[in-house]
């Protein structure tokens, strides 16, 4: 446990050193092109099935032992807990989109990579959908058997568009 409590308290800090830039700086091309275009899929498909709230999709691309870390939300715990949690407060409430030109990968040596950027959120029932919120996170991905899943998330600075 108290591995555990290090790792992510060092993945803390690295994503603040390494997201504490205006969003208005561009981002250098990644050192990893391949690598950036896997991660880059894999942000694609978890968010098209946390949108369209395919539960056992999103599910299937999360670790067993999530730990999730949100500014206003506080800490959810395992993928049971996290995919209801989406069910509860996500489905048909909110959507996510990736903001272009703000992802970034970096590999990590024999374990997956981390993938940071800002998301912004609009509310599907509003017509036509704006915008209305955004935030920084970083997702540490691990790569094992062949497939990619979300260990730890960091969703951090939601704040309403403008501000």
């Amino acid at each position: 446990m108290k591995i555990r409590f290090a790792l992510a308290s060092s993945l803390l800090s690295l994503a603040v050193l390494l997201v504490a830039r205006t969003h208005a700086q561009s981002v250098k091309p990644p050192a990893d092109p391949e690598l950036f275009r896997i991660i880059q899929a894999q942000d694609a498909a978890l968010f098209d099935a946390y949108n369209k709230c395919d539960l056992d999709k999103f599910g299937s691309l999360i670790d067993e032992n999530v730990e999730f870390y949100h500014d206003t939300g506080g800490v959810t715990l395992g993928r049971p807990a996290l995919v209801d949690s989406v069910k509860q407060n996500i489905c048909g409430q909110t959507q996510r989109q990736l903001v272009p030109g703000t992802l970034e990968v970096f590999g990590i040596h024999h374990f997956g990579a981390v993938e940071i950027g800002v998301h912004r959120f609009t509310h599907p029932n509003v017509k036509p959908p704006v915008p209305d919120g955004e935030g920084r996170f970083v997702h540490l991905w691990h790569y094992d058997n062949g497939s990619w899943k979300v260990t730890r998330v960091f969703s951090f600075d939601h704040h309403e568009l403008g501000k």
